[in-house]
């Protein structure tokens, strides 16, 4: 009994926090799983009465295991109001141990008392339950057992987790609940044995929010000339983050910074907590690329060839650092170039596998042989592999994603398993091409989950790694990320909405989980069509020469064809207010923790959206001498307004200023040669909140406004003097004509169609600075055939006639009609199919796409009716996925009706070389599609079936688009088609 009253004496002082104002983190009195708010029979009292059971743990525990005791304490004070402490005897306690490593576990395990089974032997596994009669005087005990340090750790914090508190408590200031009791329920619990052995995340193109807040938060860095170096106050943070998630696995932050010199605390601090240490792809033998930047030697070059001695040396000096300071940790293999670019030795497998040798012999004269080791196969350097080139089978041979979410290579299950296995590096931020996104989370969760599945499901278990940039801001992904990599079993395809909604009730509660994950869902689906930072860069194809172009004064959306740029910005607009509805219902202390984690994110690309319709709007509107054009210059000039202000108020007021100088990341200037030099088509201006709001780039335009009336009209398409095609069958029923005032004076318009079944609302009225008028047929009275009917505009003085051309044509519609010179039909709306497919929901950017589980012979049917003749144009719009199975390319068949099926090779098609990241690619994945495009003859007008079929497993279908001359440029495609009896 005295020893046991030792150990519990060992809980410390904690900081007073005030308890958190109540909110709904909890339904129907219990959290998840097993601890319950109220009590029952068996149930184990954590806390009741004002009391709080002391958290025990053995002094000769792990340094991390009696580290996280301390966490435990304070989690379980800011809960309850009540400090866990000293118990009398015969006190119930929570013991915290870890087998083979913890006398007061191993006592019970020999006592019979602890069941072991499943335990013992594991990989970070734990489990927790109630313990009669643990030890002599004790009652009861609920008893976290770990297999090893980490699951004991990852215990301790699970519980932390099931009593309310966040992993994001600090990162985002989620606040708890407060509860005065709190009871663990009976029986054996586990959260079992993670399926990826080495999982976490890289702190990435950290400048400039980490970069400059972290300095002024927790203090400079501690290397002599280096202030903005991250030091082990603010690790100790991310540290404790990762466990809180159960990650296990860190690259630390590279932008000049380097993690062993910026504060000499940092290894120590990481061994400490439990944390297993690495370094990224550029950065060999445990060493960070700036290690050697601030101390160069020999030639100074970063050469193989050219300053071997010097690399060597320096490369075993690393490996003499982690094997001095007992640093666990995963080493990595191989050498790219100094800034994360391709080796200036030039490349070859001779060149490879000598430095890999030469690295391997330094571990063995260093006696870490046995450390686990990576080779990541990043960009150029996945060419050895394809090459045939193979390091040691004990080595972890890391596959790599594109920097955009789509993975570049799947092992070949035909060859032989790897002693080392395999693992993944994926993004969830970049800097590159075609352009870095890095200021909010961009993650559709769909698109996340297939790629994991398919790794997993592929055989990548030993080691999966994710850029998250700098952490805060990529919360829901990083935490997705890091689940499906524990358990993939626990989160489905269909179970996404489902572990969407626990990540808002973990954070806000049960009540307000439903709105906020459909508003992040929603968030999550509108973002992945295209990252803020490209909104200002239309990437187009030549349709002569097949060169890519690019147009950095120009928005993607269409401002003139299917209403695109104005019904994207009302979606925008339409979440930005649910947004603010659902912030108004949030209680006054989760505030702060809703602004970080959904408000921000939310209003911000809202407001953006807005900014960009104004400023291209405007331009368009100038360039007509719209007077009204000066009003959108001054919208858009608000709308930056608007957003530096949330940026300052972020900076300044939210969490008492905690964040000062965080949100400082530019996403609004790129692109500005003029301004920033010739790197802006893709680098990040240094700054948004330029000299003047007119130079938001491109620059706004002003146009003089004369005094007199003057009337211009303009119409839905961008033809100046013909409307669209209408047809029945069209999917927008409508179109427009805008009549607008070139002058200050308002004056009287009058529109007149001269057939009577062409309908115009309003037809008259008066115009100060634009109306729009809509253009409708009234199909019952329209003759069959085309008819081409004027419609006269006056007003101010001037007449001006344009043309409306009505198709009717005569046929029996059945599936998708043409219309406007196209059908569009979206992925899931086949009209039959053969063999097993999966929807993946909203993957694509209009909806949900489809991918083939089945084999070759699968397809899907489309039934269409065509009045066009002759040679069409049919376009697959695919994600872009690269080929990564042993088959060449990424292929698919298509045909019409009996025709043969041409095989398309997507990669060859586009020529779109995920390697060389080429124009092709930076094309793709900006536009988060791949399109490609085969001719058809059609031999007779009436029905006809388009026939899509899977040759390789790995392609993703999201929409089908038969150009039969119509089709207007726009970024999401014209809006589906109509669909009749199928």
């Amino acid at each position: 009994m005295r020893p046991l009253l030792a150990l519990a004496a060992l809980a410390l002082p904690l900081l007073v926090a005030p308890p958190a104002a109540a909110a709904p983190v909890v339904a129907a009195g219990r959290t998840d799983g097993y601890v319950s708010t109220h009590p029952g029979p068996g149930r184990f009292p954590i806390a009741e009465r004002g009391r709080a059971a002391p958290v025990v743990v053995d002094p000769g525990d792990h340094a991390g295991v009696i580290r996280v005791a301390d966490d435990l304490r304070a989690d379980l004070r800011t809960v309850t109001g009540v400090l866990p402490g000293s118990a009398p005897a015969g006190r119930d306690p929570i013991i915290l141990g870890t087998v083979g490593k913890s006398p007061l576990i191993d006592r019970m395990v020999a006592a019979g008392r602890l069941d072991v089974r499943g335990l013992a032997g594991r990989w970070e596994t734990t489990v927790e339950q109630i313990v009669d009669h643990p030890l002599p005087g004790v009652r009861r005990a609920f008893v976290i057992a770990g297999s090893d340090q980490r699951g004991t750790i990852y215990g301790a914090y699970d519980l932390s987790k099931r009593i309310g508190v966040s992993p994001w408590h600090f990162w985002d200031d989620v606040p708890v609940r407060h509860h005065d009791a709190l009871y663990a329920l009976p029986g054996r619990h586990t959260q079992g044995t993670p399926a990826v052995k080495y999982r976490g995340f890289f702190i990435n193109d950290e400048n400039p929010a980490t970069g400059t807040w972290a300095p002024g938060y927790f203090g400079p860095g501690k290397a002599p000339g280096y202030p903005n170096g991250l030091n082990a106050a603010y690790y100790a943070k991310v540290f404790e983050t990762m466990l809180r998630l159960r990650a296990n696995y860190l690259w630390p932050a590279v932008w000049g910074r380097a993690f062993a010199e910026d504060d000499p605390q940092n290894h120590a601090t990481a061994s400490f907590y439990g944390v297993v240490m690495g370094t990224s792809h550029e950065a060999p033998m445990m060493r960070g690329i700036e290690e050697w930047n601030r101390h160069p030697t020999g030639t100074g070059e970063w050469s193989f060839r050219r300053n071997p001695d010097a690399i060597k040396a320096y490369w075993r000096d690393g490996a003499e650092r982690m094997a001095r300071e007992r640093i666990e940790g995963v080493v990595t293999l191989g050498m790219r170039g100094n800034g994360d670019v391709s080796l200036p030795d030039g490349d070859g497998i001779d060149l490879m596998s000598s430095i890999i040798d030469t690295q391997r012999q330094i571990l063995r004269d260093t006696g870490l042989i046995g450390a686990p080791q990576v080779q990541t196969l990043y960009k150029e350097v996945q060419r050895y592999w394809d090459q045939g080139y193979r390091p040691p089978d004990d080595v972890t041979v890391v596959f790599c994603d594109d920097n955009w979410g789509n993975m570049r290579k799947f092992p070949d299950a035909s060859l032989p398993p790897r002693g080392g296995g395999y693992g993944m590096y994926y993004h969830f931020d970049y800097v590159g091409g075609g352009r870095n996104y890095k200021w909010v989370d961009t993650v559709n969760l769909t698109n996340t989950w297939e790629q994991l599945h398919r790794a997993y499901t592929s055989g990548i278990d030993r080691l999966w790694m994710v850029n998250v940039g700098d952490l805060k801001n990529e919360e829901e992904p990083t935490q997705f990320f890091l689940d499906y990599a524990w358990n993939p079993a626990a989160i489905p395809l269909h179970g996404i909405g489902e572990w969407e909604r626990g990540y808002a009730a973990q954070n806000f509660g049960a009540e307000l989980a439903p709105a906020i994950a459909d508003l992040l869902g929603d968030y999550g689906y509108l973002q992945s069509r295209r990252k803020p930072e490209l909104l200002n860069r239309r990437i187009t194809l030549d349709p002569t020469t097949r060169e890519i172009r690019y147009d950095d004064q120009a928005s993607p959306f269409s401002l003139t064809d299917y209403g695109e740029l104005d019904r994207v910005t009302a979606q925008w607009q339409a979440l930005g207010a649910r947004a603010d509805r659902l912030r108004a219902r949030v209680p006054a202390a989760w505030q702060d923790a809703f602004y970080q984690l959904v408000f921000y994110q939310v209003k911000a690309t809202a407001n953006l959206y807005a900014l960009r319709r104004a400023e291209f709007t405007n331009i368009l509107y100038a360039a007509q001498g719209r007077a009204v054009a000066n009003e959108l210059a001054r919208e858009a000039e608000e709308r930056f307004a608007e957003d530096q202000a949330m940026s300052a108020y972020y900076n300044t007021g939210l969490a008492g200023g905690k964040w000062r100088n965080w949100q400082l990341q530019p996403k609004i200037g790129y692109g500005n040669v003029e301004r920033y030099g010739p790197n802006a088509p893709w680098q990040q201006p240094e700054k948004d909140n330029v000299a003047l709001p007119d130079e938001i780039y491109p620059y706004l335009k002003r146009v003089e406004v004369p005094a007199a009336a003057g009337m211009g009209v303009a119409l839905d398409g961008g033809d100046p003097r013909v409307l669209p095609e209408f047809s029945p069958y069209q999917a927008q029923e409508a179109q427009y004509l805008d009549v607008f005032n070139t002058g200050a004076a308002p004056f009287a318009y009058r529109i007149s169609a001269a057939r009577p079944w062409v309908r115009i609302t309003p037809a008259a009225g008066r115009v100060t600075g634009q109306v729009r008028a809509t253009v409708r047929v009234d199909w019952s009275r329209a003759p069959a055939g085309v008819t081409r009917v004027p419609i006269t505009v006056t007003g101010a003085g001037r007449t001006v006639v344009v043309e409306a051309p009505v198709r009717k044509p005569v046929l029996r519609p059945y599936g998708f009609v043409e219309a406007n010179g196209y059908v569009a039909m979206e992925a899931p709306h086949y009209t039959r199919k053969v063999g097993d497919w999966r929807v993946l929901p909203r993957i694509g950017k209009t909806g949900d796409g489809l991918t083939a589980l089945s084999g070759p012979g699968s397809r899907l049917e489309y039934a269409m009716t065509l009045t066009t003749t002759g040679p069409v144009r049919v376009s697959a719009v695919l994600s872009p996925r690269n080929g990564t199975l042993p088959v060449p390319g990424l292929r698919y068949a298509i045909s019409v009706d009996d025709q043969p099926a041409q095989t398309v090779d997507v990669i060859a098609a586009t020529g779109a070389n995920d390697t060389t990241m080429n124009r092709q690619w930076e094309r793709n994945t900006s536009d988060n599609v791949t399109v490609t495009t085969t001719t058809h003859v059609i031999d007779r007008p009436g029905r006809h079936t388009l026939v899509f079929r899977t040759v390789d497993p790995t392609v993703i279908l999201q929409r089908l688009v038969v150009d039969t001359g119509g089709v207007k440029y726009s970024y999401l495609g014209p809006p589906e088609s109509r669909r009749y009896g199928a």
